[in-house]
């Protein structure tokens, strides 16, 4: 028998507290507690990214610039300029597609330490159409000089690389997901910058996943542990900078790679692996398992992460056409 339906989530500001994965609001409170220069931006979206917390504790720090993002990030730049650290938080697709040029020029250019909180990454805004899917956001700003990329697989993942990140010298973008994702940490993890996380160990090959892609690909290795298929899975928590050396020493010790991410084939994860094996010139059995290159169906998200194959079950099947 099918749940009843929640009337909480038929609203944006009700709906919020449906998303415990979305954690950025509260860990912007506890970073500005102890750094008095963060300010918070938003283009009139605190209501459905949780940074309505940071405006009610800090609102003398809370910028809401309407329906503006280029402008907001123009303005993030201008007060990184003067000695603060500012957190522009929107829509992934619009903070690095529509925003692509002050990212590049405002502040990639000029090495100002603005962090980008781009959060309902990937194809997360599933019923919104193709407007507000970012499948091609992680090859947009990886190639942009200056530019730390990370990605965040659950909420305790966000806090982490928000704190992780704090001290970098120029600006970041942080991928985000829309707060519906199930735990992958247990704890806040301690992330070192430009390493992956080893999820679990294994020989037969290695899943390196990034941001949603982390839960399907620990899915699949449990369920190929009962058939005796032990898998290394490697969480690509910062992509760029890219971990080569973890990417060279699964080549090496696995002997098969399977990328795993929720963006276009083309500039992600994949891309970055491949490129970092085919320079190093080690020969591997080598997938990536992405979204089409195509843009994707509307429908809710539950089931484009099942049609697209992003789901324990998906992996699997990836893996097994990757290993035989």
């Amino acid at each position: 028998m099918s749940q009843p339906l929640d009337p909480a989530s038929w609203n944006i500001e009700t709906s919020t507290a449906r998303l415990p994965a979305l954690t950025m609001g509260d860990e912007l409170c506890h970073l500005a507690e102890k750094h008095s220069n963060i300010v918070v931006l938003t283009a009139d979206l605190a209501s459905s990214n949780g940074t309505a917390a940071f405006r009610e504790r800090f609102p003398d720090r809370f910028i809401n610039t309407g329906i503006a993002e280029q402008n907001m990030m123009s303005i993030a730049a201008g007060l990184a300029a003067s000695g603060f650290i500012p957190y522009v938080s929107t829509f992934a697709s619009f903070a690095s597609l529509l925003c692509a040029e002050q990212l590049r020029t405002d502040m990639s250019y000029t090495k100002l330490p603005v962090r980008i909180l781009a959060h309902h990454a990937g194809i997360s805004m599933g019923f919104y159409g193709t407007s507000h899917h970012a499948v091609e956001d992680i090859a947009i700003t990886r190639a942009m000089a200056n530019m730390t990329v990370v990605s965040a697989a659950d909420g305790n993942a966000i806090r982490g690389l928000m704190r992780a990140t704090f001290d970098v010298p120029g600006p970041v973008y942080i991928r985000i997901g829309r707060g519906a994702e199930k735990p992958v940490y247990e704890t806040v993890p301690a992330f070192a910058p430009g390493r992956f996380v080893t999820m679990r160990e294994g020989a037969a090959a290695t899943i390196i996943a990034t941001g949603f892609g982390v839960k399907a690909a620990v899915d699949a290795a449990e369920i190929l542990a009962v058939d005796g298929i032990e898998l290394r899975v490697l969480d690509a928590a910062y992509i760029k900078p890219l971990d080569t050396q973890a990417v060279l020493s699964a080549a090496r010790e696995t002997g098969a790679i399977l990328t795993v991410e929720e963006h276009n084939p083309h500039g992600g994860l994949g891309g970055a692996v491949a490129e970092t094996l085919a320079e190093a010139g080690v020969g591997v059995r080598f997938r990536r398992h992405a979204l089409p290159d195509d843009y994707v169906l509307v429908a809710p998200p539950s089931h484009l992460y099942r049609h697209y194959g992003l789901t324990g079950d998906g992996v699997v099947l990836a893996v097994k056409a990757l290993i035989g």
